[in-house]
C-alpha cells in the first residue's frame, strides 16, 4: 500500500506550473545571492572610484557605474540582501500578528470581532504606501522603521484573510466534536482551526512579499528608508533619477531588479493558488 504524502502530491502538481517553477528558481537564486553576495561581488559596493564615474555597461562593469564610480552590479548584488531582509521581516511579523488577530476575531465573534474589524477598516481606508509614509514620518527614517511601517499595513490584510477562513472552519463537524469533548479554546483554535488557514496564508504571503519590496523601495526612493550611501534598490533609483536623461542605466538596472523580483513572487503566488486552492483546482 502506497502511503499518501502531501508534500509529494504538492510537488507533483506544482512542477507542472512551469512559469511558477521558473519564478521559484529565480527567487532561490536571488536568496542565494543575498547570502553570498558580499563575498562574490566583483567590487566594493561602498568604495567610490573617481576614475570610472558614470560609465555605461562594459566588461569591467556589467551594469555600469554611478555618479561616484561605484560598480552598480556589485551594489545590486549586496542590495538584494537588504531588500529581501526588509520585505521578509515585515511580512513575517505582519503574518504573525495578523494571524493571531484574525483567529481571535473569527473564533470569538461578537464585540471582539466588531472592534478588531473596525480597527482593520480604519487601516484599510488608507492606501498602503500613504499609511507607510505616515508611519515612517512619525517614527523617523530608517530601515527598521520601514519594516515596522510595512508590517503595520500588512496586519489587517492577514487578519481579514484568517478571520474569513476561521469563520468557515469553526462550523466544521470536527470542531464541534472537539468542543463537545471539552477541548480548550486554545487547542481548538491552534489544533483544529489554524491548519485550515495555512494554504491560504502561504499563497497570500508569497504575493505580499512582492508588495513589501515595492513599498520598501518606494520609501527609500522618497528618502524615508535606507541611508543614501546604502546599496538598496530604492535608494539607487532615487540617486539615479537626476541622470535619467543622460545615464539611463542608473535607473534601469535597479528598476529591472525590482520588477523581476516582484514579478517572480507574484507568479509563484499564482502557481501556489492553482495548486493549493481547491476552488481553482476544480476549474
Amino acid at each position: 500500500m502506497i502511503k499518501y504524502s502531501p508534500v509529494k502530491e504538492f510537488w507533483k502538481n506544482f512542477r507542472q506550473k512551469k512559469v511558477a517553477l521558473i519564478a521559484s528558481s529565480f527567487i532561490l537564486l536571488l536568496i542565494a545571492i543575498a547570502f553570498i553576495g558580499p563575498y562574490v561581488a566583483p567590487y566594493d559596493p561602498y568604495e567610490p572610484n573617481y576614475d570610472a564615474i558614470l560609465e555605461g555597461p562594459s566588461m569591467a562593469h556589467f551594469a555600469g557605474t554611478d555618479e561616484y564610480g561605484r560598480d552598480i552590479f556589485s551594489r545590486l548584488i549586496v542590495g538584494s540582501k537588504i531588500s529581501l531582509l526588509v520585505s521578509f521581516s515585515a511580512v513575517f511579523l505582519g503574518l504573525i500578528l495578523g494571524t493571531v488577530i484574525g483567529l481571535i476575531s473569527g473564533f470569538f465573534g461578537g464585540w471582539v470581532d466588531k472592534i478588531i474589524m473596525r480597527f482593520c477598516d480604519v487601516l484599510f481606508s488608507f492606501p498602503d504606501l500613504l499609511l507607510a509614509i505616515a508611519i515612517v514620518a512619525i517614527l523617523g527614517p530608517g530601515i527598521n522603521n520601514v519594516i515596522i511601517a510595512v508590517m503595520i499595513f500588512s496586519i489587517p490584510s492577514f487578519a481579514r484573510l484568517v478571520r474569513g477562513a476561521t469563520l468557515n472552519a469553526k462550523e466544521n463537524v470536527y470542531v464541534e466534536a472537539a468542543r463537545s469533548m471539552g477541548a480548550s479554546r486554545t487547542r481548538i483554535i491552534f489544533k483544529h482551526i489554524f491548519p485550515e488557514t495555512i494554504s491560504e496564508l502561504i499563497i497570500f504571503v508569497t504575493m505580499r512579499v512582492g508588495t513589501a519590496i515595492l513599498a520598501a523601495s518606494s520609501l527609500s526612493f522618497l528618502g524615508l528608508g535606507a541611508s543614501p550611501e546604502t546599496p538598496e534598490w530604492g535608494v539607487m533609483l532615487s540617486s539615479g533619477r537626476d541622470y535619467l536623461g543622460t545615464n539611463t542605466h542608473l535607473v534601469l538596472m535597479p528598476g529591472i531588479a525590482i520588477f523581476l523580483t516582484v514579478l517572480a513572487f507574484n507568479l509563484i503566488g499564482d502557481g501556489l493558488r492553482d495548486v493549493l486552492d481547491p476552488k481553482t483546482k476544480n476549474n
